[in-house]
């Protein structure tokens, strides 16, 4: 099986343009009537785009998620390896550096979001859960579909 995701991807410009349409995206929402012509002079529109965050969440095969903070460069192409930014309390006093294998990345979602506009239900990451499917509510939106299949997310995939 491949995956659109390698290092290539990362590093290059197709996480970036993810990252930027996001932003953008994010922008036009909140200034609807303005055109891309008229937003690159808009004063406000500038300064609100300036201002947007940008989430990462990944999500593996195996069921877990991680909001990644930062590309953390190994030196290893084969290999996936960011800062993760810590969900639960216990994790934020240090730093949590997480590697995967590429093909172990089925999908990366990013979220723009003004600091002002922040809703107050952020997605649940998983990977600091001790099992994809311990006790903690799962997303509401969660598009995994091996639940609803009747899959047991818990078992191992045999190849």
């Amino acid at each position: 099986m491949s995956s659109i995701f390698n290092y290539d991807w990362f590093a290059g410009p197709g996480f970036e343009r993810q990252q930027e349409q996001a932003r953008h995206r994010c922008a036009r929402k909140k200034f609807p009537d303005l055109t891309p012509e008229k937003a690159a002079k808009h004063q406000e529109y500038q300064e609100f785009f300036r201002e947007l965050e940008v989430r990462t969440l990944v999500y593996l095969r195996d069921g877990f998620s991680y909001e990644m903070k930062e590309l953390v460069d190994l030196g290893l192409r084969s290999m996936f390896t960011f800062e993760c930014e810590p969900l639960d309390e216990q994790y934020k006093v240090g730093a949590f550096v997480v590697s995967v294998l590429f093909e172990e990345i089925v999908r990366v979602e990013v979220f723009a979001v003004h600091p002002s506009e922040k809703p107050e239900d952020m997605p649940l990451i998983t990977g600091f859960r001790s099992a994809p499917g311990d006790s903690r509510e799962p997303r509401e939106d969660s598009r995994d579909t091996r639940e609803a299949r009747g899959d047991n997310p818990d078992q191992l995939e045999s190849s």
